[in-house]
């Protein structure tokens, strides 16, 4: 595994990650180990407009886009 050193974290930052982890019973270690993989598995923004740009198919128009929206919406 590698190591990953931070400098410079602001002390109110470090409190509160550090009371985020007591809360969950796990060491400021584990909790930001943990945030970190969480982090690292939710795809960039980069990443999600390369996906749309991607991807073909149908357009739907702005009309047909609100009146799905409202539809929806009139479920809920």
């Amino acid at each position: 595994m590698k190591n990953v050193l931070i400098r410079g974290v602001p002390d109110q930052v470090h409190a509160r990650l550090q009371a985020r982890a007591s809360a969950r019973g796990q060491s400021l270690q584990q909790y930001l180990a943990a945030e970190m993989d969480r982090l690292a598995r939710r795809p960039s923004m980069d990443e999600v407009l390369e996906r749309i740009a991607s991807r073909s198919g149908g357009q739907v128009g702005l009309e047909q886009a609100v009146a799905d929206l409202d539809a929806e919406r009139a479920q809920r």
